[in-house]
Formats: C-alpha cells, sequence, structure tokens
C-alpha cells in the first residue's frame, strides 16, 4: 500500500462509514435488549474536562465519528508505513486492533452510572460484538485501497 491523498480521503470515508455501522449496531442492540452499550459509545464521563458539559446525541455522535476517522487514518499510515498490502493481513490488523480498543474501553463503564456494568456479560459480548464487526469492515475497506 502507498501514500496518496486519495488513499488518505478515503480513509476518512471509510472510517465514518465503519463508525456509523458500529454506531447503528450498538444503538440497535440497546432499542431491543435495553443494555446501554450504545450509551457506553458515546459516554465521555471519563474525559477531564468534556466530563462537564451534557452534549446532544448527535454530538456525542460526531465526537464517535471523529475518533473512527482518526482510527481509520492510523491504520492507513501504519499500513503504508509498514508496507503491508495483503488484503488478508490488513483486515485481521484492523479486526485486532479493534478488538483490542473494544478491550480497553469496556472499562470506562465504571466511570458512569449511565453505562452498563462492568461485571454485564451479555452487555459486553455485544460491545465486543460490534467492535468485532467494526474492525472488520474498516479492513475490508481499506484492504480496498491496497490496489489503489
Amino acid at each position: 500500500m502507498i501514500l496518496t491523498k486519495t488513499g488518505l480521503k478515503n480513509a476518512i470515508l471509510y472510517g465514518l462509514l465503519s463508525g456509523l455501522v458500529l454506531a447503528t449496531f450498538l444503538k440497535g442492540v440497546e432499542l431491543i435488549t435495553h443494555l446501554t452499550v450504545y450509551t457506553l459509545l458515546l459516554n465521555v464521563d471519563y474525559i477531564p474536562y468534556i466530563n462537564k458539559f451534557a452534549f446532544p446525541e448527535l454530538i456525542e455522535a460526531g465526537f464517535h465519528l471523529l475518533v473512527s476517522i482518526a482510527l481509520a487514518i492510523c491504520l492507513y499510515l501504519l499500513f503504508v508505513h509498514l508496507k503491508i498490502s495483503s488484503r488478508k493481513q490488513i483486515i485481521v490488523t484492523a479486526t485486532t486492533v479493534c478488538l483490542i480498543i473494544g478491550i480497553a474501553l469496556f472499562p470506562t463503564t465504571t466511570f458512569s452510572d449511565k453505562t452498563p456494568d462492568f461485571r454485564s456479560f451479555p452487555s459486553f459480548s455485544y460491545w465486543m460484538a460490534g467492535h468485532i464487526i467494526y474492525g472488520y469492515i474498516l479492513g475490508y475497506l481499506l484492504a480496498k485501497l491496497k490496489d489503489n
């Protein structure tokens, strides 16, 4: 994979698309199961200064999408830097990174009374499933850039 302006633009788009899929999946889970996994996705209670404000859902979703775009750009730059061009390696790496991020972020449930209980296995399972889907989609889309 090589660094191009088009590649960066597409990484932004792919971060947005995969972030929307994750948000939609977790919103659906929350609506059906009443497990507050979408609330966790948008939660900023653990971020100093920002946690002093009550943001509308649309702004919180925007924060999530900005993080998703930043992650997509970082992964794209990583693949360029490491000269990773195997579709399988791109998908596996992106999925693994997103799995690790999901594991790392779930404990933030302990900083809020709006999010799932840290010991909720169903919440953790849906959270992880969402992040695996997210990582796979992001990796799949980024793998398309290898030919550009």
